[in-house]
């Protein structure tokens, strides 16, 4: 094994690292500036991820931490399709397609983040889901295609896993929203900072895959 070329691990580390440390920061500065109270966002009765990044100077660092972050993401997809084409796995370019949707798909959240008026709110809420959605089945398809191949099956067994664990616990909200009803309101913030956490974990998996020499590169792309 050798390690992939600087760039595309520093644009990968940057994939992974920008996001989080801007919704921690942000909610470190919401809370510093009175706009939310003090709680733990990994437990129960405490603010989503949008409420860290509505209001006073959050407001603006959420748009410069996370606008950057949308275009990140669609280069860490596009080089990760490389990547597998480099190793003959098998993929689809209409990957890359999903990729620039869910990167577009975040850029429109975070751009009607803080405007409760119209449809916005209503747009921001499509625009969130659509990105979750889209990073989802692109974090399977990337750990299904490393599964599939010779090289990296062990990898893509792990990346497959952590996807399952990332389901399980969107359909045990949706259980518990029903069991609880308006109990669940205590909790469902809680359940969203730990998805989005899981979900660049994922990416940092699939990060450290790039560590393998993909030898020769291969031009054959399943359509």
């Amino acid at each position: 094994m050798s390690m992939v070329n600087p760039a595309p691990r520093r644009l990968g580390w940057l994939t992974v690292v920008l996001p989080l440390l801007t919704t921690h920061l942000c909610y470190l500065v919401s809370l510093w500036e009175g706009w939310i109270p003090p709680c733990n966002p990994y437990w129960s009765d405490c603010v989503s991820i949008s409420s860290t990044g509505r209001n006073g100077s959050a407001y603006l660092l959420f748009k410069s931490g996370m606008l950057p972050t949308c275009l990140l993401l669609f280069l860490f997809w596009r080089h990760t399709l490389r990547w597998l084409a480099a190793l003959a796995a098998p993929r689809h370019r209409a990957w890359l397609v999903l990729a620039l949707l869910a990167s577009l798909a975040l850029a429109t959240y975070t751009l009607t983040l803080g405007h409760g008026t119209g449809y916005f709110p209503v747009i921001r809420r499509t625009g969130v889901a659509l990105f979750i959605l889209g990073t989802f089945l692109l974090q399977v398809s990337v750990g299904d295609a490393l599964y599939g191949s010779d090289r990296l099956a062990e990898r893509g067994q792990r990346l497959l896993a952590m996807s399952t664990l990332i389901l399980a616990i969107a359909l045990l909200t949706l259980v518990l929203d029903l069991w609880l009803g308006p109990g669940y309101d205590r909790w469902e913030n809680a359940f969203e900072w730990w998805l989005f956490l899981l979900l660049n974990l994922h990416l940092l998996g699939i990060l450290r895959a790039w560590q393998v020499d993909p030898g020769e590169p291969s031009d054959k792309v399943r359509v």
